[in-house]
């Protein structure tokens, strides 16, 4: 697979990362999870190029980082090992539709603990990127980074990342340590970031991890009606795939299939080429629990859009819905 780095000093990685919540969390939840498939699609993602692995402590809580640690067992060299924190789950069936009640927290103390119970599970020494999964808003982003920094002063982590951030944020990071990389959901189905967010980062050789980047499946076409989600899923209680909004926003699918019959290539490969597209600073992580799909994700890669192709995909117009509740 063709490579780049994260940003103007990160690490290099290939072109096409690999989220792996969705193998412990919040997609599909009430079938169980195939762990000996996951570490095959781990060990699969790694032998495709994939090397850029995505993760947090929040999911599962602590399974998914847990699963990790085991897909990765003699295979560390070879991964550039992401993962988060600064989110924690309070309550496992607290939250929305009996979903893990989530809260942030960003209090230095709880940063230092937080990091080296991490490495215990992924059992490594240190973590290549360490994020920060969303600003607590009690606390001074300054002083959770600060801690974060600490984390990489004592060998824990080589770099650091933001999740979700505005630009003011990422640039009071920076005073403080370097912004390595910021991850922001991304895609034909979430353009936002495409104002602000995605050009500062260019400027500043600033990576960029789009998460999400097929819409939670939506864009490879793989949901036309409501009743078509699993029981147990969290895309039941976002706006966007409720059953009228889920109607209107097909078109949105059917434009990226169009681009993608007309050039012989799947819908997600379509979709992923033109995050590609965006800049060599711009590496989407797609989720997968499936062999199918990784290789399908992974020939991404290998996709070249036209200019024709994506002023077409530029055209598609904004979804209808919020992303969130």
């Amino acid at each position: 697979m063709r490579t780049t780095t994260l940003g103007t000093h990160g690490p290099q990685v290939g072109v096409i990362g690999l989220g792996a919540m969705g193998m412990s969390f919040a997609y599909d939840m009430t079938t169980p999870r195939d762990d000996v498939t996951s570490v095959s699609v781990v060990h699969q993602a790694l032998d495709l190029g994939m090397t850029l692995i995505d993760t947090a402590d929040v999911y599962g809580p602590y399974t998914n980082e847990e699963l990790l640690g085991r897909a990765l067992a003699g295979r560390r060299d070879r991964v550039v090992l992401a993962t988060k924190v600064g989110l924690e789950a309070v309550d496992p069936t607290g939250g929305p539709g009996g979903s893990p009640l989530v809260r942030t927290n960003g209090r230095p103390e709880h940063v230092r603990a937080s990091i080296d119970a991490s490495l215990r599970r992924l059992g490594t020494d240190h973590v290549d990127l360490y994020q920060l999964h969303r600003v607590d808003p009690q606390v001074a982003i300054e002083e959770t980074w600060g801690a974060m920094a600490e984390a990489v002063a004592a060998g824990k982590a080589r770099h650091l990342g933001l999740s979700e951030v505005d630009v003011e944020q990422i640039r009071r990071a920076h005073a403080v340590h370097p912004v390595t990389t910021v991850q922001s959901e991304f895609s034909l189905w979430s353009r936002e970031v495409q104002a602000e967010v995605l050009p500062y980062c260019e400027r500043h050789g600033i990576g960029f991890l789009p998460y999400s980047p097929l819409g939670r499946g939506f864009l490879v076409g793989r949901f036309t009606s409501f009743d078509e989600l699993p029981r147990n899923d969290m895309r039941r209680r976002l706006p966007r795939f409720q059953q009228d909004n889920l109607r209107a926003n097909l078109g949105i699918a059917a434009g990226v299939r169009e681009v993608a019959d007309r050039i012989g290539a799947t819908p997600a490969q379509v979709a992923l080429a033109w995050l590609v597209a965006q800049g060599p600073h711009v590496v989407p992580i797609p989720g997968t629990k499936t062999p199918e799909y990784l290789a399908d994700n992974a020939g991404a890669a290998n996709i070249r859009l036209s200019p024709d192709d994506l002023a077409d995909l530029d055209a598609i117009p904004a979804p209808v819905g919020a992303r969130y509740y």
